[in-house]
């Protein structure tokens, strides 16, 4: 099996269940660790290897991890599929100390490399735009950093003729992503 075979095969298989409770928010997630280890069995299986790097950046002003997960094919170790995630690194973030940001930072952006290279679906996930506030449910889809309307918005919203209100109609956004948006007008 070449590398893409190997990486469909694990894509078809692969289980990762969200079996960890946030309990302020009341909701389910996984964590980058738990597909790591719902992983390991395919590993050997499959014969590859999985390799994840973080790497700190600045995108507009703010700091940001950029995590990369690679699937390696141990017969042949140049063949390699990657994809990438990022998570801004919020600095705002009470009762946290600066490692404890980064690190939640790097959690993030992991999983989510993880996600997209595995196509673990985590569209009912609520950890991305949780306020942990009042849950509240909508007919508007939820806008977030990972969607590909994202790019789309920000597109809108910086070209001088956007309107956060027109956004705001159509899309479900966390008080957090809001007022990142409403900084581009």
């Amino acid at each position: 099996m070449n590398i893409v075979e190997k990486l469909l095969a694990i894509q078809t298989e692969l289980k990762a269940p969200k079996n960890q409770t946030n309990k302020f928010g009341n909701y389910k997630y996984r964590s980058a660790e738990d597909i790591l280890e719902a992983l390991k069995p395919y590993l050997a299986k499959y014969k590859v290897s999985v390799k994840v790097n973080n790497v700190t950046t600045e995108i507009c002003g703010m700091p940001c991890v950029n995590a990369t997960a690679k699937i390696i094919n141990a017969d042949d170790p140049n063949s390699v599929i990657e994809a990438t995630d990022d998570a801004f690194i919020e600095l705002n973030a009470k009762g946290m100390q600066m490692p404890q940001k980064s690190g939640a930072a790097s959690s993030y952006a992991k999983k989510y490399a993880l996600g997209n290279l595995f196509l673990l679906d985590d569209t009912k996930d609520a950890d991305a735009t949780n306020d942990h506030k009042t849950i509240t449910t909508s007919t508007k889809p939820n806008l977030s950093k990972r969607d590909a309307s994202y790019e789309r918005v920000v597109t809108y919203l910086t070209s001088g003729k956007g309107n956060i209100d027109e956004v705001l109609k159509k899309y479900s956004v966390s008080s957090a992503l809001k007022k990142e948006l409403e900084s581009l007008v």
